[in-house]
């Protein structure tokens, strides 16, 4: 069976789906093709129930529920860390417009949360939002993705850690990109498909060395020391398993979200088994 895996470019992604593209698990009956395509189009495409299975953000996931079940691995998750938002000075966050990467993102329902209610955006693709910053063509950036380590280059400031606020607040970590496998599928096949998932994931913590290597060329030019503390950040033991403080921060993030009227419809949370 034919199974098209979207994911984002990024060394964290590669690094979950090594084992797949380079043939290093069995996958019984599956043919997995891969389709990267940055995290927002993901999102919409997941709207459309484009693929089989595929990453979103978090933030999608209400937007999909009748289409998409969670599986129960792939998180990207950051326990006291996650999007920042950057400026070239101290601002106040209320009084000026933000660069942010869509609106689908779980960085942006985070940004939402944490300022308590509306304010100007300009949404762009998430690879130019640190140089407008630091052109001077944005007042202020929300930055996903390696942009998080590399912004200080740039002669830019932290204004705020999201996932450090989130913390704070609830003490769990903050649940951003998730993956989901569409329903249709049926229920053995979701439950095979969770295996293989997870199996990948594991092949590649237990061979990090060679799942680095293979995420490096998806790193836009960061270096390898850099580009592994990512992966380090964003593929550990909550992205093998949820857990049970896995579980709590996504139906609290939801919940709130649902609260602040961020989703159409109420929220049900729904597993794959594996």
């Amino acid at each position: 069976m034919l199974i098209r895996l979207g994911h984002s470019p990024d060394p964290d992604d590669a690094f979950m789906f090594w084992a797949l593209a380079e043939g290093r698990i069995d996958t019984g009956d599956f043919e997995f093709e891969h389709v990267l395509r940055d995290i927002q189009t993901l999102n919409e495409w997941a709207l459309e129930g484009r693929l089989e299975v595929t990453a979103i953000s978090l933030h999608a996931y209400p937007f999909v529920q009748d289409r998409y079940a969670l599986l129960p691995h792939g998180a990207s998750m950051g326990f006291g860390y996650g999007p920042i938002v950057v400026a070239r000075e101290h601002v106040d966050l209320s009084e000026v417009e933000i660069a942010v990467p869509g609106r689908m993102t779980t960085a942006f329902l985070t940004l939402e949360l944490f300022l308590g209610g509306s304010y100007r955006y300009r949404v762009m693709p998430f690879d130019r939002i640190l140089d407008e910053v630091a052109s001077g063509e944005a007042d202020a950036g929300l930055l996903i993705h390696e942009g998080q380590l590399t912004y200080q280059q740039s002669g830019l400031v932290k204004i705020v850690d999201l996932g450090e606020w989130w913390l704070k607040e609830t003490g769990l970590p903050l649940p951003l990109g998730v993956n989901v496998a569409r329903r249709d599928l049926g229920a053995e096949v979701l439950r095979d498909l969770a295996r293989v998932l997870g199996d990948s994931i594991d092949a590649g913590l237990a061979n990090r060395d060679e799942a680095m290597r293979y995420s490096l060329q998806f790193g836009r030019g960061l270096r390898l020391e850099l580009a592994d503390r990512f992966v380090g950040m964003y593929v550990n033991d909550l992205t093998r398993d949820y857990g049970d403080d896995g579980r709590r921060a996504v139906t609290e993030l939801l919940r709130r979200g649902e609260a602040a009227g961020a989703f159409s419809a109420p929220v049900q949370v729904d597993f794959v088994g594996r």
